[in-house]
């Protein structure tokens, strides 16, 4: 049976879709003299995180190649999708940039915007991707898959788990977990993971389905990691099953993400944005930023990051249908 279910508060909706619309003028942009001042890059997420502290380094390697300052502008709420929105009414000069998450390919579905993502940004460049995890607190009494389940089973409703936000992939996996085990869970969602991971380590929440920033909680001592969402274990955490290894079988949720200009932006100039920030992404800095997180780099070109844009647009569909979502009216 389909469910309609409200997820976002209605500040945080009209904070999102009622930003101004699409650029109206394309900018002429000499790409030759790009760029001849600083330039912005929007984040969704509190600083802190397991994409903002990558994305800093990576603005100060980019900062070097271009010449002029790259600076991060931190746009939190709205599940990280405030950029994306933000850069429907910016100049499509190449000084504003947005970090792109994979929820974004959702929106249609889930939000009333009157814009399409596969089609209404330019991508520049795909950077990398996140590693999902539940996680528990290290002094919780669930240590294993078979115990959070059977714990929800026992305590319907009673089993809070934090994401960084509405409708992101941990989110709509958690339900696609619940959906496969019969249980009942209750989402707690926060404006980033920090906020999110914070929260179940203070045990404010009894887990959270986060990406892999939980790494350096659980080589501390401070939190249990119960299961991965990929393919494979992580080489880090070989003892730690996959959800497939614990008997729940789901895609695993899509994690990239990347940069992206307005729809208008010049050729050119995106071109000089690709290769400054693929050039930066090379460097050591960000690889070694990424692996505190345990991410690596996944490089899309700016074709490639198009498509996949317009492929997961529609992929997301397929994946709401089956957990029975209906947006509400």
């Amino acid at each position: 049976m389909k469910t309609t279910r409200r997820f976002l508060g209605a500040a945080a909706i009209a904070a999102l879709y009622t930003v101004g619309g699409p650029a109206a003028t394309a900018w002429a942009q000499d790409a030759s003299n790009f760029p001849t001042r600083p330039i912005k890059i929007m984040l969704g997420f509190p600083p802190g995180g397991s994409t903002d502290s990558p994305m800093r380094v990576l603005a100060e390697d980019a900062s070097k190649i271009l010449k002029q300052p790259v600076v991060i502008e931190n746009k939190p709420g709205a599940a990280g999708l405030m950029p994306a929105q933000l850069l429907q009414g910016a100049q499509p000069d190449g000084y504003t940039v947005g970090v792109i998450p994979a929820n974004l390919f959702r929106l249609p579905y889930t939000g009333t915007i009157n814009w399409n993502p596969a089609t209404d940004l330019r991508y520049v460049i795909g950077l990398t991707s996140f590693v999902y995890g539940i996680v528990v607190p290290a002094a919780s009494q669930i240590k294993t898959m078979d115990d959070y389940v059977a714990y929800a089973k026992a305590h319907p409703g009673e089993l809070t788990y934090a994401t960084p936000g509405a409708y992101l992939a941990q989110h709509l996996a958690m339900e696609q977990v619940a959906r496969i085990k019969n249980i009942k869970l209750s989402h707690v969602p926060y404006k980033g993971t920090s906020e999110s991971l914070q929260a179940v380590v203070g045990e404010h929440v009894m887990s959270a389905a986060e990406t892999s920033g939980w790494g350096p909680y659980v080589e501390s001592g401070k939190l249990r990691l119960l299961v991965t969402f990929g393919e494979k274990r992580m080489s880090r955490f070989p003892d730690v099953p996959t959800l497939k290894e614990a008997g729940i079988d789901i895609p695993p949720p899509s994690a990239a993400w990347g940069l992206a200009v307005p729809k208008n932006t010049p050729p050119a100039v995106v071109s000089k944005l690709h290769d400054a920030f693929k050039q930066a992404m090379e460097q050591p800095g960000f690889r070694n930023a990424l692996a505190q997180y345990y991410m690596e780099p996944a490089y899309m070109s700016s074709a490639r990051y198009q498509q996949f844009a317009a492929e997961s647009t529609q992929r997301e569909k397929q994946m709401l249908d089956a957990i029975g979502f209906v947006r509400e009216k």
